[in-house]
Protein backbone atom coordinates (compact mmCIF):
# COMPACT_ATOMS: atom_id res chain seq x y z
CA UNK A 1 0.00 0.00 0.00
CA UNK A 2 1.09 3.80 -0.72
CA UNK A 3 1.03 6.06 1.36
CA UNK A 4 1.67 10.64 0.98
CA UNK A 5 4.26 11.14 3.27
CA UNK A 6 4.28 13.30 5.97
CA UNK A 7 6.58 15.80 4.76
CA UNK A 8 5.88 15.97 1.13
CA UNK A 9 4.85 14.10 -1.77
CA UNK A 10 6.40 11.20 -3.13
CA UNK A 11 7.50 9.66 -5.90
CA UNK A 12 6.93 5.94 -6.81
CA UNK A 13 10.93 5.48 -6.31
CA UNK A 14 10.62 7.79 -2.87
CA UNK A 15 7.48 6.14 -1.48
CA UNK A 16 9.79 2.70 -2.01
CA UNK A 17 12.97 4.61 -0.17
CA UNK A 18 10.08 5.40 2.99
CA UNK A 19 8.61 1.80 2.92
CA UNK A 20 12.03 0.40 3.40
CA UNK A 21 12.86 3.19 6.01
CA UNK A 22 9.85 2.62 8.13
CA UNK A 23 10.18 -1.45 7.54
CA UNK A 24 13.91 -1.10 8.86
CA UNK A 25 12.87 1.29 11.75
CA UNK A 26 10.59 -1.92 13.05
CA UNK A 27 13.31 -4.10 13.00
CA UNK A 28 16.04 -1.82 14.43
CA UNK A 29 13.33 -0.61 17.18
CA UNK A 30 12.49 -4.26 18.14
CA UNK A 31 16.18 -5.14 18.54
CA UNK A 32 17.60 -1.45 19.97
CA UNK A 33 14.17 -0.69 21.57
CA UNK A 34 13.51 3.23 21.29
CA UNK A 35 16.05 4.18 23.38
CA UNK A 36 18.90 2.88 21.42
CA UNK A 37 17.05 3.90 18.14
CA UNK A 38 18.72 6.54 15.86
CA UNK A 39 17.72 7.52 12.39
CA UNK A 40 21.63 6.47 11.19
CA UNK A 41 20.75 3.06 12.19
CA UNK A 42 17.11 2.50 10.37
CA UNK A 43 19.13 4.47 7.37
CA UNK A 44 21.94 1.53 7.41
CA UNK A 45 19.65 -1.18 7.93
CA UNK A 46 17.23 0.09 4.99
CA UNK A 47 20.54 0.58 2.61
CA UNK A 48 19.87 4.34 2.21
CA UNK A 49 22.26 7.16 3.01
CA UNK A 50 21.66 9.05 6.47
CA UNK A 51 21.01 12.29 4.46
CA UNK A 52 18.52 10.35 2.28
CA UNK A 53 15.97 8.86 5.79
CA UNK A 54 16.33 12.60 7.16
CA UNK A 55 15.14 13.77 3.80
CA UNK A 56 11.85 11.59 4.78
CA UNK A 57 11.78 11.85 8.60
CA UNK A 58 13.11 14.43 10.68
CA UNK A 59 13.93 12.54 13.61
CA UNK A 60 13.38 9.44 15.14
CA UNK A 61 9.94 10.34 17.32
CA UNK A 62 8.95 11.40 13.30
CA UNK A 63 9.72 7.87 12.46
CA UNK A 64 7.94 6.28 14.71
CA UNK A 65 5.14 8.38 14.97
CA UNK A 66 4.92 7.23 10.64
CA UNK A 67 5.15 3.74 11.77
CA UNK A 68 1.88 3.83 14.21
CA UNK A 69 -0.05 6.34 11.39
CA UNK A 70 0.94 3.54 8.67
CA UNK A 71 -0.57 1.16 11.11
CA UNK A 72 -3.75 2.80 12.13
CA UNK A 73 -3.91 3.71 8.33
CA UNK A 74 -3.50 0.43 7.27
CA UNK A 75 -6.33 -0.93 9.47
CA UNK A 76 -10.11 -0.64 8.18
CA UNK A 77 -12.35 -0.19 11.17
CA UNK A 78 -14.10 -2.66 12.80
CA UNK A 79 -16.81 -4.68 10.94
CA UNK A 80 -19.88 -2.49 12.87
CA UNK A 81 -22.99 -4.39 11.05
CA UNK A 82 -25.31 -5.73 14.02
CA UNK A 83 -23.80 -3.55 16.44
CA UNK A 84 -25.19 -1.11 18.91
CA UNK A 85 -23.30 2.38 19.23
CA UNK A 86 -21.89 1.46 22.45
CA UNK A 87 -20.42 -1.53 20.49
CA UNK A 88 -19.65 -0.12 17.66
CA UNK A 89 -17.22 2.36 19.63
CA UNK A 90 -15.94 -0.56 22.03
CA UNK A 91 -14.85 -2.12 18.99
CA UNK A 92 -13.09 1.40 17.48
CA UNK A 93 -11.30 2.01 20.92
CA UNK A 94 -10.66 -1.51 21.54
CA UNK A 95 -9.16 -1.77 17.82
CA UNK A 96 -7.41 1.20 18.25
CA UNK A 97 -5.79 -0.03 21.51
CA UNK A 98 -4.66 -3.24 20.40
CA UNK A 99 -2.90 -1.98 16.76
CA UNK A 100 0.69 -2.12 19.07
CA UNK A 101 -0.29 -4.76 21.49
CA UNK A 102 1.58 -7.57 20.03
CA UNK A 103 4.94 -5.22 19.55
CA UNK A 104 6.20 -3.75 23.06
CA UNK A 105 9.34 -2.23 21.15
CA UNK A 106 6.85 -0.21 19.01
CA UNK A 107 3.87 0.66 21.91
CA UNK A 108 6.29 2.24 23.92
CA UNK A 109 7.97 3.98 21.40
CA UNK A 110 4.66 5.45 20.20
CA UNK A 111 3.75 6.71 23.31
CA UNK A 112 7.21 8.65 23.80
CA UNK A 113 7.31 9.31 20.02
CA UNK A 114 3.80 11.15 20.12
CA UNK A 115 4.48 13.12 22.94
CA UNK A 116 7.40 14.66 21.22
CA UNK A 117 7.69 18.28 20.02
CA UNK A 118 8.67 17.55 16.49
CA UNK A 119 6.65 19.43 14.08
CA UNK A 120 6.23 16.71 11.88
CA UNK A 121 5.36 14.96 14.83
CA UNK A 122 2.60 17.31 15.82
CA UNK A 123 1.04 17.43 12.16
CA UNK A 124 1.20 12.66 12.18
CA UNK A 125 -0.62 13.70 15.92
CA UNK A 126 -2.99 15.63 14.22
CA UNK A 127 -3.46 12.99 11.17
CA UNK A 128 -3.98 10.11 13.89
CA UNK A 129 -6.34 11.99 16.14
CA UNK A 130 -8.64 12.89 13.20
CA UNK A 131 -8.55 9.69 12.08
CA UNK A 132 -9.54 8.08 15.63
CA UNK A 133 -12.25 11.05 15.97
CA UNK A 134 -13.85 10.21 12.71
CA UNK A 135 -13.93 6.19 13.57
CA UNK A 136 -15.48 7.03 17.00
CA UNK A 137 -17.99 9.32 15.09
CA UNK A 138 -18.99 6.87 12.53
CA UNK A 139 -19.18 4.73 15.39
CA UNK A 140 -21.55 6.88 17.11
CA UNK A 141 -23.77 7.62 14.55
CA UNK A 142 -25.16 10.80 12.51
CA UNK A 143 -25.86 12.08 15.64
CA UNK A 144 -22.87 12.04 17.39
CA UNK A 145 -22.24 13.90 20.51
CA UNK A 146 -19.26 16.32 20.16
CA UNK A 147 -18.48 16.20 23.88
CA UNK A 148 -19.03 12.63 24.16
CA UNK A 149 -16.43 11.89 21.29
CA UNK A 150 -14.08 14.00 22.88
CA UNK A 151 -14.40 12.39 26.10
CA UNK A 152 -13.93 8.83 24.74
CA UNK A 153 -10.57 10.31 23.02
CA UNK A 154 -9.45 11.70 26.26
CA UNK A 155 -10.18 7.91 27.28
CA UNK A 156 -8.09 6.78 24.71
CA UNK A 157 -5.05 8.82 25.20
CA UNK A 158 -5.47 8.90 29.04
CA UNK A 159 -5.45 5.07 28.19
CA UNK A 160 -2.59 4.73 25.70
CA UNK A 161 -0.25 7.11 28.14
CA UNK A 162 -0.76 4.47 30.96
CA UNK A 163 0.08 1.27 28.97
CA UNK A 164 2.96 3.22 27.24
CA UNK A 165 4.06 3.78 30.97
CA UNK A 166 3.59 0.14 31.83
CA UNK A 167 1.56 0.50 34.35
CA UNK A 168 -0.30 -2.61 32.43
CA UNK A 169 -0.05 -4.23 28.99
CA UNK A 170 -2.01 -2.95 26.44
CA UNK A 171 -4.28 -5.79 26.50
CA UNK A 172 -5.30 -4.77 29.88
CA UNK A 173 -5.81 -1.39 29.02
CA UNK A 174 -8.17 -2.25 26.31
CA UNK A 175 -10.27 -4.19 28.84
CA UNK A 176 -9.92 -1.20 31.13
CA UNK A 177 -11.08 1.33 28.10
CA UNK A 178 -13.37 -0.87 27.41
CA UNK A 179 -15.38 -0.52 30.69
CA UNK A 180 -14.64 3.23 31.39
CA UNK A 181 -16.13 3.70 27.63
CA UNK A 182 -19.47 1.97 28.83
CA UNK A 183 -19.30 4.20 31.73
CA UNK A 184 -19.31 7.14 29.36
CA UNK A 185 -22.04 6.07 27.64
CA UNK A 186 -24.32 5.09 29.98
CA UNK A 187 -28.12 6.69 28.48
Amino acid sequence: MSMEATRRRLTEKQADTVDRLTRAAMEVLSREGFAGLTVRMVAASAGVGTATAYTYFSSKEHLVAELFWRRLAATPAPDNEGLDSKERVVAVLRQTAMLVADEPALAGAVTSALLGTDPDVAHLRLRIGSEIRQRLIDALGAEADLDLVETLELLYAGALVRAGMGYASYAEIADRLEKSALLALRD
